[in-house]
């Protein structure tokens, strides 16, 4: 790690005088990811505040940020389309509900379509 980003996590703290005092890092985006077996993800379709424009939405991840970002980046790269991974969601442009949940199937996820 280097020396710049060793202590990102910190918070509210920025200097203190008390030299047996000991910084106390923010841990709660470092969750431990589930298994696929135990994932229960959602997938739906979404239209509201997106000018009218559909977006397929996978919910219900339980994991680390980089887990999301790298199940996102290959259900993107398999429906040919863009999209984010954003507060515990993955967002999927276009309607792709019954591909992305064949493919979360494939790879042994517990996904249930919904609306």
């Amino acid at each position: 790690m280097s020396k710049k980003n060793k202590h990102k996590n910190r918070e509210g703290v920025v200097y203190s005088t008390n030299p047996e005092f000991n910084y106390f890092e923010n841990l709660a985006g470092l969750q431990a990811t589930l298994p696929n077996e135990q994932q229960n993800l959602i997938v739906r379709i979404d239209k509201k505040q997106r000018g009218g424009k559909v977006v397929t939405l996978v919910e219900g991840f339980v994991g680390s940020a980089d887990d999301l970002k790298s199940l996102g980046k290959m259900l993107k790269s398999k429906c040919g389309v863009g999209g984010s991974q954003k507060d515990g969601e993955i967002i999927i442009q276009g309607d792709f509900k019954e591909k992305i949940h064949q493919i979360l199937i494939a790879e042994k996820y517990k996904a249930k379509k919904s609306g």
